[in-house]
């Protein structure tokens, strides 16, 4: 990771709204609080949904795990040619890495990134590029950071300095095909979590991998999502 560092992201809707909308995102989307996980909790966000984003808190229980779980799964890394995958570079850049792995294996739909957009022109210039070059094409992106910047300026809570020490990160969680993907760019490559087949399942497979990191810090309650469903009228 390079010297570089942001300040963090709130996993607040409000805050990842308008730091979409001004980058370009459709209006037609938006981000929503996931307040459950149970599937009565989850009959209540719009559909469709396409992404859920997971504040989660590092602990050892955590790093423990993610040793293991790179050895089960090195065999999957270089599977996964048809995803939009991003290493992160930037110190405490994973909400805006966590937004863009949610905008970059959804911009195959129609009308979801605007033409002209920040948004677009990023995708567009970094979609043959390898992980480690899209982390370093964020990093030079100015437009990228001083949007970044602002929304991490913005929110109910406290404001973080750039150099303070934050054990949360992002990750978000996609659907891909008929797969759904963890994507964290901490990691050398997506996490494969199984076969979600249909579009209107996606908010339950989503739900299972959050399941499981809550599972791993039974303990913990610093736990937050937010999904990027179409914006109801």
């Amino acid at each position: 990771m390079s010297k570089l560092r942001w300040k963090p992201l709130e996993a607040n809707p409000d805050v990842m709204n308008s730091y979409s909308k001004e980058i370009g995102l459709s209006p037609d989307w938006e981000f929503v609080d996931v307040y459950g996980l149970d599937r009565d909790s989850l009959l209540y966000l719009p559909q469709p949904c396409c992404a859920f984003i997971l504040l989660f808190p590092i602990t050892e229980k955590y790093e423990i795990f993610c040793k293991e779980e790179k050895e089960k799964q090195k065999d999957l890394q270089n599977s996964s040619v048809s995803v939009y995958f991003m290493k992160q570079t930037i110190g405490n850049a994973c909400g805006t890495i966590g937004l863009l792995h949610s905008f970059g294996n959804n911009q195959y739909r129609e009308d979801f990134v605007k033409e002209g957009s920040i948004l677009k022109s990023l995708l567009d210039a970094s979609s043959n590029l390898s992980p480690e070059e899209k982390g370093k094409l964020l990093e030079s992106n100015e437009d990228m950071c001083k949007a970044h910047q602002k929304s991490a300026s913005e929110g109910q809570s406290r404001e973080i300095s750039a150099d303070e020490e934050v054990n949360l990160h992002f990750v978000a969680i996609v659907r891909v095909g008929t797969t759904i993907y963890e994507f964290d760019g901490r990691k050398p490559f997506p996490i494969d979590h199984g076969k979600c087949n249909e579009e209107s399942d996606f908010v339950h497979c989503a739900a299972g991998v959050c399941l499981k990191f809550m599972a791993r810090d039974p303990d913990e309650a610093r736990f937050t999502i937010v999904a990027l469903c179409a914006k109801q009228t």
